[in-house]
């Protein structure tokens, strides 16, 4: 990823809307070249989705459960699914890959308790995590 992809990447995560246009416009390449950079970004699963985020789904800021769950997934899963699988679920406010014993970790924002558990349970069986390991947020 050059100096270009990583700033069609920047615009991206601000809009996910933008245009080929617009973003070419902004970073000085043809509508065309804009657009075949996003299209190997995607293939090469640098960008693995857009999403529209509702106000209702968003929560306020002190407001509900706010937590991380670090997640282990089985040797054979694909990583590109369960990204894509958290990438869809609303709770889920980030996921990056890390080092250690787990495979994720997932910055999460719940409701409450029940909804909390509601999603360890949705990640074990449609997010197909072998082990998870929740910790709460304090302040």
């Amino acid at each position: 990823m050059d100096e270009l992809d990583a700033r069609i990447v920047e615009i991206l995560v601000a809009d996910g809307r933008a245009s080929f246009s617009r973003i070419g416009g902004e970073i000085g390449l043809s509508t065309n070249a804009t657009a075949a950079r996003i299209r190997r970004l995607e293939a090469q699963g640098v960008i693995v989705g857009y999403r529209a985020i509702l106000a209702q789904e968003t929560p306020e800021p002190d407001a509900g459960i706010e937590g991380f769950i670090d997640v282990r997934l089985p040797p054979e899963s694909d990583s590109a699914e369960f990204l894509a699988w958290a990438g869809r679920h609303r709770a889920v406010a980030d996921a990056v890959h890390v080092t250690g014993p787990y495979d994720y970790l997932l910055h999460i924002r719940v409701r409450d308790m029940r909804a909390l558990d509601q999603l360890l349970r949705e990640l074990k069986t449609t997010g197909r995590a072998s082990q998870t390991q929740t910790r709460i947020a304090l302040r």
